[in-house]
């Protein structure tokens, strides 16, 4: 019992916000995609993306599309940006989007002869593998695998090893939104709300509900025209 209040007691807040689904969610097919092609398995690249980007939330997150906490080395020629992390002001990559700091995770593991031993693990054992990332120094906390496997065990996450992930991927969003709308047109609030989806923009959902931008930012208290994956954007 102690040794499990602990365990607890090091862990990050942000394991149990909804920042974290959300990050799941907006992020998976990426994780899988990456998979089919490196063979990093999709557990093991999301557990990382949430706890060293601290769900998206992180600073390096946010301004540098960082979400992986790679840093510069000398065969890296492109954009940077400044974070304290072991020292003052450390030199990390910095990326145009999101999804380039997810292929750049995985050449980096795929091509850094210290991770080789990595890929002779079944793509299914997440233990092995976050227990080997710490074996290979990717990094420095004694609690990096054990923090991993506790993400990928309470959120599912080795389900997206799977063969055929990616179709049960997109049956889930095919319920949801069934689901969605059902509820949407069910409900008996006077209120109505679209859930952000996957290529929405308040300028294609003002469109789609005949209902201006300002309006929108308005109903939902917004100062800018920013969206999040899951978000329900107020339509009436």
């Amino acid at each position: 019992m102690i040794r499990i209040i602990i365990l607890l007691l090091c862990l990050p807040t942000y394991l149990f916000s909804n920042d974290t689904e959300a990050y799941i969610k907006k992020y998976r097919k990426t994780a899988i995609k990456e998979m089919r092609r490196y063979g990093v398995p999709a557990s093991i690249t999301l557990a990382q993306g949430i706890l060293e980007s601290g769900s998206g939330q992180s600073r390096l997150a946010r301004k540098g599309r960082n979400h992986f906490g790679i840093k510069c080395t000398s065969d890296w020629h492109g954009r940077t940006i400044k974070e304290d992390d072991d020292k003052k002001d450390e030199c990390f990559r910095r990326y145009r989007k999101a999804k380039h700091s997810y292929r750049d995770h995985s050449e980096f593991l795929a091509t850094k002869k210290r991770y080789s031993f990595l890929f002779e693990y079944d793509k299914r054992d997440y233990k092995a593998w976050a227990n080997g990332l710490k074996q290979a120094g990717y990094a420095t906390n004694p609690n990096y695998p054990t923090l991993l496997i506790t993400l990928i065990e309470k959120y599912d996450l080795n389900k997206y090893d799977k063969r055929g992930a990616r179709r049960a991927v997109r049956k889930e969003d095919r319920a949801e939104e069934n689901s969605v709308e059902k509820n949407n047109s069910t409900t008996s609030d006077k209120s109505k709300y679209h859930e952000v989806k996957k290529g929405d923009t308040m300028y294609s959902i003002s469109q789609k509900y005949k209902v201006s931008i300002e309006t929108l930012k308005k109903l939902n208290k917004k100062t800018n025209n920013d969206l999040y994956l899951g978000e329900k954007i107020k339509i009436q």
